[in-house]
């Protein structure tokens, strides 16, 4: 049955190792089963941990947040265009760059406590698989591009709901 990730082409043999590294997440994607849970779950341990140990106040954490989702992002279209294109699939599940942007974006703003980035991750994976529009019609878009937006899209939405539940609980 035809998925996302059926082959383009042959893989190669050769591999970018900066692209690699960055389009597994130093290896995370390269973890089974569910290497995009890992990814995000990479995202948030070290979101969690930076907040705990540099302990900077709310708007500052939100700052520096979104600074590494757009540093994800921007690196992670050339990246998964480069394991992609190695790889002869047009959207491994090994490359989970993509995964940690978007954890990254959904994490935005929130308070640094374990439940609120339990709900955060929860609610990424939520919309990461299930993919409402216009999600999904994201991925058509060419290589990389359509490999990481998605998952920023899915971000985003985590990051509304998320922020909708933070008011009101």
């Amino acid at each position: 049955m035809p998925n996302s990730n059926d082959q383009l082409h042959a893989p190669s043999d050769h591999k970018t190792l900066w692209a690699w590294l960055v389009g597994t997440f130093f290896g995370a994607g390269l973890l089974k089963p569910g290497p995009g849970t890992y990814g995000s779950v990479a995202a948030v341990l070290l979101w969690y941990a930076a907040a705990h140990l540099l302990h900077p106040a709310q708007i500052p954490l939100a700052i520096g947040t979104a600074i590494a989702a757009m540093f994800a992002t921007l690196i992670g279209i050339p990246a998964a265009t480069i394991v992609a294109r190695e790889s002869g699939r047009k959207d491994p599940s090994h490359v989970v760059i993509d995964e940690v942007a978007g954890q990254l974006i959904a994490l935005i703003g929130i308070p640094a406590d374990w439940r609120h980035a339990a709900i955060s991750l929860i609610l990424f994976r939520l919309f990461d698989i299930l993919k409402p529009p216009p999600i999904r019609q994201l991925e058509r878009l060419p290589a990389g591009t359509g490999i990481m937006l998605d998952d920023v899209a899915a971000g985003l939405f985590a990051l509304v709901v998320a922020q909708l539940i933070h008011i009101w609980l």
